[in-house]
């Protein structure tokens, strides 16, 4: 019987130059804030040419682990959770156009994630983070009539709840959800009276929180979510 064929697959030299460039960055050779090495280093270090290295170095930029600037020597990026869903950004954006059960998905998946935002900020929230959220809420007020502010102050309360958690985690996916779903929320403001609903909603989950009503919290986010999931629409 004979043997299956294994073919050989030939990488690109560009790819190979990216494996060996991530290994510095991610073995701690390379750390973040330090400069990359010049091409002219690394085509004498790779023995390879100037194509290959600028082309992995425009790999490595694009996932994120080094930025590019005009006459400057690439450096390496600090990676957090907020730069991590940035390189899904506009994957996410394209998905949700395409396909009106994606959008679906993602109220639903916000709604999941808030409810237990609301819980960890109802059980863990201290003066300050009471205050922060007051003040929004009054910054929020003082937006009616004003759709970009308005939608911008509503974005800022949720992503403060979230903080209080603790975890920048949580908070890099609220800031994600709620950017990708912005786009959609074109007709919240032109319908009379949806704007105070929200504020009345904000106010009803700041309360529970101040209480550390956990459970209250939960079902103050959850009403408000639910009425306002309509509004998100393509």
């Amino acid at each position: 019987m004979s043997q299956p064929i294994e073919p050989i697959v030939r990488r690109k030299l560009s790819d190979q130059v990216f494996d060996r460039l991530e290994r510095l960055i991610t073995s701690g050779e390379l750390r973040p804030g330090d400069e990359m090495p010049s091409e002219r280093v690394l085509m004498e270090r790779f023995g390879v040419g100037r194509p290959a290295i600028r082309e992995a170095m425009q790999s490595l930029a694009s996932m994120g682990l080094v930025v590019i600037s005009h006459g400057e020597r690439a450096k390496v990026l600090e990676l957090t959770a907020r730069s991590l869903f940035r390189q899904v950004d506009l994957t996410a954006k394209i998905m949700l156009s395409q396909s009106a059960d994606s959008l679906e998905h993602l109220k639903s998946a916000r709604i999941f994630f808030e409810r237990g935002m609301a819980r960890e900020a109802a059980a863990k929230a201290n003066a300050q983070d009471i205050e922060d959220l007051q003040r929004i809420l009054e910054e929020q007020h003082g937006f009616l009539g004003h759709a970009d502010e308005f939608i911008a102050a509503d974005m800022q309360f949720h992503t403060r709840i979230a903080q209080i958690s603790g975890n920048p985690l949580y908070v890099a996916v609220s800031e994600a959800m709620l950017a990708w779903l912005k786009q959609y929320h074109t007709e919240m403001l032109i319908w009379t009276g949806k704007e105070k609903f929200t504020l009345v909603e904000h106010k009803e989950i700041l309360d529970s929180i101040a209480e550390h009503d956990v459970e209250g919290a939960e079902a103050s986010v959850l009403r408000h979510l639910e009425r306002s999931r309509a509004l998100y629409s393509k």
